[in-house]
């Protein structure tokens, strides 16, 4: 029908060329999903439809029944899925719809179709982001690619974050917060989203941490002395915040503060010097916050001054002086005892003007009345109390006044080293007119030597002592009333002569470890003979102090060993002789080891620094040794064929870093020495090679303990009994500046020593941290003695006391024989004694008693040992050493073997008899030798107790033994000299436990020594 109507000759009236009604639109299609491209045609007859592809047709399945693409009978192209390649897009492009029917065609617009893309990997994602609150937050996505280009959103825990709020903005990808909370934190994700769907990143967590913030600060706070105090300090913040306390422009009270669990600072025992500024510092990784408060810590007035009673002449000024101190500063007034008259400092008195007190708390009376006898008063007053001190004022009016002057403290026998200051006192009272002269061994001392004068309050000071000031001075005092003397000695101390500074030393030979130095003495040494030589090194790579690297050095040529390679080194170079060191030698010329590692030349420092990185040192808990070192120790995860060594970083909070380098070697631990006692410290550890380093280590911290006592008891007296052979021991305890805990107990020390005799005892006690003295019995005569007392805390023995010298002892003379009075007089003056009268009537009982007991042991040894006898053999030096004896009362007890033989004290005439016989012809040994407690090894206990030490005890160390609960005994020493070494007093015998009391048991055993023999005592 159709060729007839196009090629016939004749149209239809009703027939219409096609037209297009409906276009296809642009389409972007995901991949593999159906899409339809929609073209609609008009015409009569109804116009067919094709489809073109870039001007290409397309096939369909009314071409191929296997065609994925379908022509619709509306026009429409259906594509059942839409197939797309990184090599082959078939589908993809630009689609033209053509209507054609006999009476022409009609041709669509373009439409194309795109297939959509989204990719799965973010450009850009999102990180963690850490800030503090109140600050902006910004995260940041660039999501991935697609076509179209995706739009980003974002999520917080799987939520969609919604920008209506103000604080939230969304821009290009970036998530912009621009006042973070703390309930913004949490896990963000950032959405891709384009037609194909939707992609996620991965979460990011934004962490808002919070500022310290102080919730309860500080107050100032006044305070008395000696109370205690808390300044409180508490603060919230995210992380926790860590606190401190710091004191401005000086440390925390030593010793005295605790900062609490609640962060609150706690003083005891406040002081003056605790005043200040007390700052709280609270700090986190996001930010610090510290507040500050006052401490004003308020003493009492105490006197300082003491005005001094006096005694004047009619008509004659006098001054008063009173010294006071407190906090606040007390203000001063005077009164007279008796009268309601106030005197205060710049005011003047109607009362003829005669009373005055200066500014600084001195009351002048001029013109002194008889009237004006009486007390005067000084008072001292402020916020935190009072205190008041009075003098006596005396005016001469009659004959009862006419007394001499009376010397109040007069020069003391002294001691003094060549060089140093002797102050002579002569302070003395009474008199209207006092006149005080000096003078030296009888002959007075006219003030013409510069490096002598007399000080106001009579002193006389000798500057520079030299040997021409030795000698008895004599403080003369004289008034119109008469006059007073005292006199004192001045005794040089041997000089002391150190050697002088050796000359420059010189490097001779140089190794990779070694460097060889000569030097010579001091040409101008004088002094005493030099002995040693130590060598000190200084080596900026090293360390920043002088070390000894070489001591007891005989020759004046010395190869020092130990030596780190390729290191400069400084040498300096000391003498010692006995009296000490000298000063330093002038300082060697820099000289660098030799290098250490040959094939150095050809290291790769790269490869080398890298290798290092690689090497972990972890750092164990150090181990305190004592107050002043610590042992620390590491381990290796990963070694390294380039360690050289170890390089230990120390210091104490908020100091500078200290070095100590440890070769590489199988031990991995070294000792920090010279630290400072009740310090904290921040230890790490890093490898080396020559100058490249490795990562640090993990930062520990180390505290050293508090040190134990640095001062001896105060106030230390000994006072000898009446003709005794007993001291009295008293003593203060240490001051509290310096103490370090309670005192458990003390330690009291009496050596006793003869170098003549040849004669030592020690006698030794411990008594109750309560307990301030103790009586010290049985000391010999002709001894010189020194007294030490020490405290004992729980870290150790503390410092001794200064020792006090005691003049030979004067005994009884019950003990004491004068060679010139005759064997009977010496027995009438025995006889003649009270205490002996007492003694013969319980020696006598005691005799009885002990006879009794004989004849009791006779009579049964008789029935059961009648086969055992007992003989020994009589010599002047051996007849006591199968005896063992002790005193008890008043007469000696011999335990002979088993039986007990009592001697009264008659028969100390039968001994001297003895004792006159054998003493000039006798060449035997004494009968009991000295046991062999050196008082050097006795005052080396003296030092400090180590109680972290953990080495044995061991003869010859110079460690101090302290196996046992107490290393303290008695020693007595006898000779033939006399009769002391057998009237030893009991304590000297007696081991101390608790409350109860035991003998000690005595073992001598004979040992011959050439020309006699001697016995040993030993302590069981």
């Amino acid at each position: 029908l159709l060729p007839s109507q196009k090629f016939g000759s004749r149209v239809r009236f009703e027939d219409s060329p096609p037209r297009i009604v409906e276009d296809p639109s642009d389409l972007i299609v995901s991949k593999g999903e159906p899409a339809t491209l929609n073209c609609k045609a008009e015409g009569r007859p109804n116009p067919t439809v094709e489809w073109y592809k870039d001007g290409e047709r397309v096939e369909t399945d009314r071409d191929d029944p296997r065609s994925h693409r379908m022509l619709l009978p509306s026009g429409s192209l259906f594509f059942l899925r839409i197939v797309h390649g990184r090599r082959s897009k078939p589908d993809e492009g630009v689609y033209t719809c053509v209507a054609r029917n006999y009476l022409g065609e009609a041709v669509s617009r373009n439409a194309s179709l795109e297939v959509a893309i989204l990719r799965d990997d973010f450009r850009q994602a999102p990180s963690d982001v850490v800030v503090a609150a109140g600050e902006p937050a910004v995260l940041e996505c660039v999501p991935p690619r697609g076509h179209p280009e995706p739009t980003v959103s974002w999520k917080r825990n799987n939520a969609r974050v919604s920008n209506k709020d103000d604080r939230i903005s969304m821009r290009g990808g970036k998530l912009m917060i621009s006042h973070t909370r703390k309930s913004d934190a949490g896990m963000y994700v950032c959405v891709g989203t384009n037609v194909v769907g939707e992609r996620d990143s991965d979460p990011a967590e934004l962490v808002v941490y919070e500022r310290p913030v102080l919730m309860r600060r500080p107050v100032n706070q006044v305070v008395m002395e000696e109370e205690t105090i808390d300044f409180l300090c508490e603060v919230h913040g995210d992380p926790a915040p860590t606190v401190r306390w710091r004191r401005e422009q000086a440390e925390l009270p030593r010793g005295r503060f605790e900062i609490r669990s609640d962060n609150s600072l706690h003083l005891t025992g406040v002081r003056e010097e605790d005043e200040g500024t007390y700052t709280c510092m609270s700090e986190n990784s996001v930010g610090k916050a510290e507040a500050s408060a006052m401490l004003q810590v308020h003493v009492p007035p105490q006197i300082t001054i003491k005005p001094r009673d006096q005694i004047s002449a009619q008509g004659r000024s006098v001054n008063f002086r009173c010294g006071t101190r407190g906090n606040p500063s007390p203000a001063i007034f005077w009164k007279k005892e008796g009268s309601q008259m106030l005197l205060f400092p710049g005011q003047h008195f109607s009362q003829s003007g005669r009373y005055s007190v200066s500014m600084s708390g001195e009351l002048s009376i001029t013109d002194v009345h008889p009237e004006d006898s009486g007390y005067y008063i000084c008072q001292a007053i402020s916020v935190a109390g009072s205190v008041l001190t009075k003098a006596l004022l005396e005016v001469e009016g009659g004959p009862s006044h006419r007394v001499p002057p009376i010397i109040r403290q007069g020069p003391a026998n002294q001691t003094l080293a060549l060089g140093s200051v002797a102050q002579l006192h002569c302070h003395a009272i009474g008199g209207p007119s006092l006149r005080i002269g000096w003078e030296k061994d009888g002959k007075r001392i006219v003030e013409d030597d510069p490096r002598m004068s007399l000080m106001e309050n009579g002193t006389l000071q000798i500057t520079n002592v030299e040997d021409t000031d030795l000698g008895m001075y004599t403080c003369v005092v004289s008034s119109a009333t008469g006059e007073s003397s005292w006199s004192g000695t001045l005794t040089m101390r041997e000089s002391i002569q150190l050697p002088g500074p050796p000359q420059k030393p010189v490097v001779t030979e140089v190794t990779r470890s070694t460097v060889t130095l000569t030097w010579q003495s001091n040409p101008h040494e004088g002094g005493a003979a030099v002995t040693s030589y130590i060598i000190e090194a200084f080596s900026q790579s090293v360390g920043s102090v002088w070390q000894t690297v070489a001591d007891h050095v005989k020759q004046e040529k010395h190869m020092v060993i130990g030596l780190y390679p390729n290191t400069v080194y400084l040498f300096i170079v000391r003498a010692v002789n006995s009296y000490g060191l000298s000063d330093p030698s002038p300082i060697s010329e820099p000289i660098r080891t030799q290098d250490g590692s040959p094939t150095e030349q050809v290291v790769d420092h790269r490869q080398v620094q890298r290798e290092l990185w690689e090497v972990s040192v972890y750092l164990q808990k150090p181990v305190v040794l004592s107050p002043t070192s610590a042992q620390v120790s590491w381990t290796v995860a990963r070694q390294s064929q380039y360690v050289q060594g170890y390089r230990l970083l120390y210091r104490s909070t908020g100091s500078a870093w200290l070095v100590q380098d440890v070769k590489a070697g199988p031990e991995l631990s070294t000792v920090l020495s010279d630290l400072r006692t009740d310090t904290e410290y921040e230890v790490k550890v890093l490898p080396y090679f020559n100058e490249l380093q490795g990562l640090d280590s993990p930062l520990v911290q180390l505290r050293t303990p508090e040190e134990v006592l640095s001062a001896p008891p105060q106030a230390v007296s000994v006072v000898q009994l009446s003709n005794s052979s007993s001291i009295s021991v008293s003593w203060e305890p240490p001051s509290s500046d310096v103490q370090s805990g309670t005192v458990l107990e003390y330690k009291v020390w009496c050596l006793g020593s003869d170098s003549e005799m040849k004669t030592e005892s020690h006698i030794n006690r411990t008594v109750d941290g309560a307990v301030l003295s103790i009586l010290l019995t049985g000391l010999l005569p002709d001894l010189q003695y020194n007294v030490m007392v020490a405290a004992v805390t729980i870290l150790g023995v503390g410092e001794h006391s200064p020792p006090i010298d005691l003049t030979r002892l004067e005994v009884s003379e019950l003990f004491v024989t004068d060679s010139s009075l005759s064997l009977s007089e010496q027995i009438k003056g025995v006889v003649c004694q009270p205490a002996f009268i007492a003694g013969l009537g319980v020696a006598s009982w005691l005799a009885l008693m002990g006879f009794s007991g004989w004849l009791y042991c006779r009579h049964r040894r008789r029935k059961e040992l009648g086969h055992y006898t007992t003989s020994f053999a009589y010599t002047p030096a051996g007849i006591l050493g199968k005896i063992k004896w002790f005193i008890q009362g008043n007469a000696f007890h011999f335990k002979c073997f088993n039986d007990f033989l009592f001697l009264p004290v008659v028969g100390i005439s039968n001994y001297l008899s003895q004792s006159e016989k054998y003493s000039s012809v006798s060449t035997d040994s004494p009968i009991y030798s000295t046991i062999n407690t050196a008082a050097a090894e006795d005052l080396q206990g003296l030092g400090y107790y180590n109680k972290y030490s953990n080495t044995p005890c061991t003869q010859g160390s110079n460690t101090p033994c302290t196996q046992g609960p107490d290393s303290y005994a008695s020693t007595p020493v006898l000779s033939n000299s006399g009769l002391f070494g057998l009237v030893q007093d009991l304590d000297q015998w007696t081991i101390q436990s608790g409350q109860s009391v035991e003998y000690a048991k005595l073992q001598y055993a004979r040992t011959s020594n050439g020309t006699g023999s001697y016995y040993t005592s030993h302590v069981l």
